[in-house]
């Protein structure tokens, strides 16, 4: 068996802008012309970058308005039933990230009040809906981890959240 070794033929290419004059191997036009340019391309980089965070979930703020209006009317379906579950509530809301895991924690719990109640209204559906659009990425800490607290403080505590989150969300 013959065996053949070959070697590609390698280019070095040094692009560089007409002011340096240590240039050696092939130069290219366009290059150049990037380096006059790249403050321009820097800049639609940036816009760029800025343009998908702002349509990013996690950099956008989080719309409660729909949520609030729902669990508005499912507390008040929730407090004539008498429940007297014991649910998981955390108590504040630091940044976007905690603010998602805190809401996945509350919908998590309400979902899991209306499947043992059996509510069956558009306000339990609109709570479904709104755990399904939620972002956990990031949520290291499980809703177990919270303090056990009266059905009453658990709907307390929402409420408020979702009013700080709205009152965030307007300024």
């Amino acid at each position: 068996m013959i065996d053949f070794m070959t070697t590609f033929p390698v280019i070095l290419v040094q692009p560089t802008c007409p002011g340096d004059l240590r240039a050696k191997g092939i130069q290219f036009q366009s290059t150049c012309n990037l380096c006059r340019e790249s403050h321009k391309t820097q800049v639609w980089l940036c816009f760029l970058v800025l343009s998908f965070l702002s349509t990013s979930p996690c950099a956008a703020a989080l719309d409660t308005s729909e949520l609030q209006m729902c669990f508005d009317v499912l507390r008040e379906v929730i407090k004539f039933q008498n429940s007297d579950a014991m649910l998981y509530a955390p108590n504040e809301v630091i940044n976007d990230v905690e603010e998602n895991c805190t809401l996945t924690c509350y919908m998590l719990e309400l979902i899991m009040v209306i499947r043992e109640e059996e509510i069956k209204t558009d306000e339990a559906e609109c709570i479904f809906d709104f755990n399904d659009k939620l972002k956990t990425d990031g949520c290291r800490r499980p809703c177990e981890s919270y303090p056990l607290v009266d059905i009453t403080t658990f709907l307390e505590r929402l409420k408020n959240i979702l009013q700080e989150i709205k009152s965030r969300n307007m300024t």
